[in-house]
């Protein structure tokens, strides 16, 4: 990843902040896009060696293709785009769902993949490069009160699938990653609505946000090579081991 430009979208906290770290330490110049502009702005300064922040809502189609331009313009080019962003509210059954929540939540975890999308693929086709869509088990399993969640991942999944039927013979490498549970501040959220059964996990079986970080690293070289247009799960041991995280 040395001199590798990277863009991390929900990069203020949890698996976007990871993220941000273990790229930087493998060499990359990582780029953070979240709405937060002052905690990705304190991130990028702890990080330094180049770190960019970048106030985006993914959600919104202008703003993401002002960003990558402005990465562009900034950096010379966009190697990595990982699309992270995401929110798990509305919990709710369809029938006490608030309609606006709802809308939002498919604006920024299925749109805002496409945004993402749409803008940097044209910017990365002459020099090639790779996009990771981080993905959910909800996104192949429903789960009461998550309709909205289930909803967007599952559309993102199936984007990400389409992104590389059509991007593959243009050198770009498209596939997703499933993480599981992990430790970050949605959990804490899914914990306190008692909804479905995972909720009811005890919190000691989540991993930590730095294990899926480091299997998107892994990705970006030749063992993702494998799983161009598919979803890596970080459940798998397969791949926990590919990646370094057990022996």
């Amino acid at each position: 990843m040395q001199g590798k430009v990277v863009a991390i979208t929900g990069a203020s906290r949890g698996i976007g902040a990871a993220t941000a770290h273990v790229f930087a330490d493998a060499g990359a110049r990582v780029v953070l896009l979240a709405r937060s502009a002052d905690e990705i702005s304190a991130l990028a300064d702890e990080i330094g060696r180049g770190a960019m922040a970048i106030a985006c809502d993914v959600g919104d189609a202008d703003a993401v293709a002002g960003a990558m331009a402005q990465i562009v313009d900034t950096c010379g080019g966009l190697d990595v785009l990982i699309g992270n962003a995401g929110v798990i509210d509305p919990i709710a059954r369809i029938t006490d769902a608030d309609v606006n929540d709802w809308g939002r939540a498919i604006d920024i975890n299925l749109k805002g993949v496409f945004y993402g999308m749409r803008a940097a693929i044209p910017l990365m086709r002459a020099r090639g490069g790779t996009i990771i869509t981080v993905s959910s088990g909800a996104a192949h399993n429903p789960l009461e009160g998550w309709s909205a969640y289930c909803a967007g991942k599952a559309g993102a999944a199936m984007l990400t699938r389409a992104a590389h039927l059509e991007e593959s013979a243009n050198g770009l490498r498209i596939m997703g990653m499933s993480p599981g549970t992990v430790a970050t501040e949605m959990q804490v959220k899914i914990k306190a609505s008692g909804i479905n059964p995972v909720s009811q996990l005890d919190p000691a079986v989540h991993i930590p946000a730095e294990w899926p970080a480091q299997v998107m690293l892994w990705m970006c070289g030749a063992g993702g090579d494998d799983w161009l247009g598919q979803e890596v799960s970080v459940r798998d041991e397969g791949i926990r081991r590919a990646a370094g995280l057990i022996a």
